[in-house]
């Protein structure tokens, strides 16, 4: 069975300036997610993470002064709209001791050295890279120097900006994850191209490969997991309708939980690379495979020969690839037609 994948609910900030909201958000992934057919207790996700920004190293002060005036905004500005959207430190940790209460590990995204204060406080288990920071080669050495395990995201990077970032962190430690990721909100199908996971696993595989995911529903993060992704990454929101950029493209309480029941459920799945019979299917291979049977009447006596013989359902007699062991011999008892020929009525020389 393959161990479980890393499921990260991320909550970015769709707690919309509300640590209340976070906290709901925790607590919404942590309800039992549970197979009904077969009665299944599954394991839920692993982390849930937030995003952290300084807003003094955000965006120039022409963007961060310009009117932001849509259904989504929170602010007069776009400063003053991510201003609210923004929780303190303190508010960082009490999201982690939440988390904490409920088993999850807690995830950082740092978007510049600054973020780091939050350090001061608690530890996150690991640190996110955001796709627009993997050339901010100056915050990945300040993330990496903490040597906190770290995972990057592609959505905006090459080869070359891939590798580039690498060298910057494995100059501190080698505990890194990376996760194939388009920077496009929704991601349309045609673009997703899952197949750079098994770039990266053939590329980097001294990493673990996993996927940041913006695509609307559950189809592709699952199908990320039968291509051998061990991380998995996804927006969560309590209403798909609420007010934010990314609410519409989160997935709800029911969403969350059919992804992980369905990426939990195809883990079982996973097996051994072998062909063998399974034992759960024994009694149906007994009741509907065939069997060597009699296609007349016999007798006792008679000798068996292969036109008499045809083959019909339940499949614990002979096999057709076995019938050197009954035809040519004497049958020990009458056999009426259309009947499976068993061991114990055929004769042994």
């Amino acid at each position: 069975m393959q161990n479980n994948t890393y499921i990260i609910g991320e909550i970015g900030q769709n707690h919309n300036g509300s640590l209340d909201l976070a906290k709901l958000l925790i607590e919404m992934v942590a309800r039992p997610v549970k197979e009904e057919l077969f009665g299944l207790d599954l394991p839920k996700m692993d982390a849930v993470k937030l995003t952290k920004r300084d807003l003094n190293a955000e965006l120039s002060d022409s963007q961060m002064n310009k009117i932001y005036d849509n259904p989504n905004s929170f602010g007069r500005t776009y400063g003053e709209h991510r201003e609210f959207l923004e929780l303190d430190d303190e508010e960082h940790f009490e999201c982690y001791k939440h988390a904490k209460l409920y088993g999850f590990d807690f995830v950082e995204t740092l978007c510049a050295i600054g973020c780091l204060s939050l350090l001061k406080l608690f530890t996150p288990d690991r640190l996110k890279v955001a796709s627009r920071d993997l050339t901010n080669l100056p915050l990945l050495a300040a993330m990496a120097e903490t040597k906190i395990p770290i995972i990057v995201s592609t959505g905006m990077a090459g080869k070359k900006e891939l590798d580039e970032a690498l060298e910057v962190i494995t100059k501190y430690h080698n505990e890194i994850s990376i996760l194939h990721c388009v920077s496009e909100y929704p991601t349309k199908p045609q673009n997703v191209n899952l197949n750079t996971i098994k770039y990266l696993q053939k590329n980097y595989p001294e990493y673990k490969i996993g996927f940041s995911d913006h695509t609307i529903g559950i189809s592709t993060p699952v199908n990320a997991v039968a291509m051998g992704a061990e991380i998995i990454e996804k927006h969560i929101t309590l209403d798909r309708r609420m007010k934010g950029t990314d609410q519409a493209g989160s997935l709800g309480p029911d969403g969350v939980n059919r992804m992980v029941r369905d990426i939990r459920v195809l883990e079982m799945s996973f097996g051994t690379e072998d062909l063998y019979i399974e034992p759960a299917v024994m009694a149906a291979k007994v009741k509907l495979e065939r069997s060597i049977a009699t296609n007349k009447d016999l007798k006792a006596g008679d000798i068996v020969r292969e036109e008499y013989l045809h083959l019909l359902s339940p499949g614990d007699g002979f096999k057709w690839s076995s019938r050197e062991e009954i035809v040519g011999k004497t049958l020990l008892t009458d056999i009426a037609a259309n009947e499976i020929i068993y061991p114990n009525v055929i004769k042994n020389d």
